[in-house]
């Protein structure tokens, strides 16, 4: 049978995040947990698979182990299909030679063959470390309706988060006549959220011209997209106005999580028509003892607590003792915090210990965070001896 697809989402997964330090050593940046119970990665699946997409290529790069091993068949997203489901793409030996994936682009040109597979009228690019829910159905629709060989999503931000991203600039009818690559004077505060509809027939036209180009450097932001905006080719600006975080520093990742806290739910968790689907571990419910304080916490299954928690997520399988005191924080699944320690401010990898009467973060009492770099980290598997303090704004 030859059957096809309407939409396939390629996810680009393979990226270091090298301005997480410590937390993306040996971790590629969408397997990072976030939230209490997921990864951030979950947030890209879980929209395709609620937008009606069930095949999505996952290209991976950088130390893609665990990731790999998260996403095994696809399950957890309703993506272990016969014909399409979630398929890892890591780059491989071909004829010619092997070779890393080069740029976005190049990503995407390395896996037509997958993408053919499957004769598509519609390819979503994607990124796999961006917290947000996005109907792609509704992004299809705006496609076709404007008659787009290319639609880029974007939003509004501000001038400073402008200069780190793409900008665009359309007219009235959304049409993009311009478009910048992290510009250091943005003429608009307009940006791509790295989220592309693409007609395929276009596309492979277009990722063709750029591999045989030899001064471009195989990405859709500097290179694809200028070239169809020369080219006078129909390119539009799907407005999206919903929550949307690139969790690509340390600050960005604290931030993220402690959005979750806030009562007014600006991700929409708690929306049971658009879930964000994660890998369940099956651990026992959470035990919160006669003697704990909580106060504005998430906290996941699995965890025993017996001190203070407050403003704070408590990761999958977390313990916090008598006496132990975690504010303004994110704790990572499997993290042991002894008795009497106090954290404050602070993000806790996976699997880490904290002493007895150790110290993290900032001094006082009141929670309150301060302005970035107040924020200290600590890497996934580190340990604080009893009585150590580490002060605001270390990372180690």
């Amino acid at each position: 049978m030859n059957r096809g697809k309407t939409c396939i989402a390629m996810l680009l997964a393979g990226g270091q995040g090298s301005r997480l330090r410590v937390l993306t050593e040996n971790t590629a940046k969408p397997a990072m947990p976030f939230g209490g119970k997921y990864r951030i990665i979950d947030f890209s699946l879980s929209n395709c698979i609620n937008s009606g997409i069930d095949t999505v290529g996952i290209l991976t790069q950088y130390q893609p182990l665990e990731l790999n091993d998260y996403i095994g068949n696809g399950r957890p997203w309703d993506l272990d299909r016969s014909f399409g489901g979630a398929h890892i793409l890591p780059p491989y030996t071909k004829s010619e030679g092997n070779e890393w994936y080069l740029g976005t682009a190049n990503a995407i040109f390395q896996n037509s063959s997958f993408i053919e597979r499957y004769r598509p009228t519609y390819v979503l690019v994607i990124s796999g470390d961006h917290i947000y829910k996005m109907d792609y159905r509704k992004m299809l629709r705006f496609h076709q309706d404007h008659k787009a060989e290319c639609t880029i999503a974007a939003l509004d931000v501000s001038r400073e988060d402008a200069r780190r991203m793409g900008v665009l600039c359309a007219d009235e009818n959304g049409a993009v006549t311009e478009f910048e690559e992290k510009p250091k004077n943005p003429r608009s505060t307009r940006a791509s959220m790295g989220v592309y509809m693409f007609t395929w027939s276009f596309l492979r036209e277009y990722l063709l011209a750029d591999e045989a180009d030899p001064t471009s450097e195989r990405d859709f932001g500097k290179n694809v997209i200028p070239a169809m905006l020369r080219d006078d080719r129909r390119v539009f600006a799907y407005p999206f106005s919903g929550y949307w975080k690139d969790v690509g520093t340390l600050e960005s990742l604290w931030e993220a999580n402690m959005d979750l806290l806030d009562p007014e739910d600006p991700l929409g968790m708690r929306d049971p028509q658009f879930k964000i689907y994660s890998r369940n571990y099956a651990y026992p419910s959470s035990l919160l003892t006669s003697g704990a304080v909580l106060r504005n916490a998430f906290v996941t299954e699995g965890c025993m607590v017996r001190g203070r928690v407050e403003n704070s997520i408590l990761s999958t399988g977390c313990t916090v003792e008598e006496g132990a005191v975690v504010r303004g924080s994110v704790i990572m699944p499997g993290t042991m915090i002894r008795r009497g320690a106090y954290i404050s401010c602070a993000v806790v990898g996976e699997n880490c210990e904290i002493g007895a009467g150790a110290h993290l973060g900032q001094s006082g009492k009141n929670g309150g965070c301060t302005d970035w770099p107040g924020i200290s980290v600590l890497g996934h598997g580190k340990t604080l001896e009893a009585g150590e303090h580490v002060g605001a704004g270390i990372i180690r």
